[in-house]
């Protein structure tokens, strides 16, 4: 009996998942053209924000193979949508208001999350790069 129940629960799961890949949100990849990008004040401070930022804030997002699997797809498509709404790299002709609260969020380490760095250890910046970038931040100001 419990063999059965638990065959079932499985099944029902299985099934779930594949039913929920018919959903289309989250499976439209799109990076918009670059319309204009900050004074950058070196190239090593533009690279360090491409390794550790550009994925969530620019039009530049490296869609990863997991970014079409429901349900993580709508998680990835949700971060990154407002990620670009907060900041984007790629459309710097668009006022961006939040560079202060960026700049904090960096110094204070919740940027980039703890769970991105999981995915990606290369975003993971030390204190000396998560310094250099929020001095870049506040400098575009």
């Amino acid at each position: 009996m419990k063999l059965r129940n638990f065959l079932i629960a499985a099944g029902t799961l299985v099934a779930l998942l594949l039913v929920i890949q018919l959903i289309p949100y989250g499976r439209q990849h799109t990076n918009p053209p670059i319309t204009a990008e900050p004074p950058w004040s070196s190239s090593e401070t533009r690279a360090l924000a491409e390794r550790a930022c550009f994925d969530c804030h620019s039009n530049e997002t490296a869609w990863p193979w997991y970014s079409s699997v429901a349900p993580v797809s709508w998680l990835v498509v949700h971060d990154v949508q407002e990620g670009r709404q907060t900041l984007n790299f790629s459309e710097w002709d668009r006022n961006q208001q939040r560079l202060r609260e960026i700049a904090e969020v960096l110094r204070e380490g919740e940027m980039p999350p703890f769970y991105y760095v999981l995915q990606h250890p290369s975003a993971r910046l030390s204190a000396a790069e998560r310094a250099q970038l929020e001095q870049e931040l506040t400098a575009f100001r």
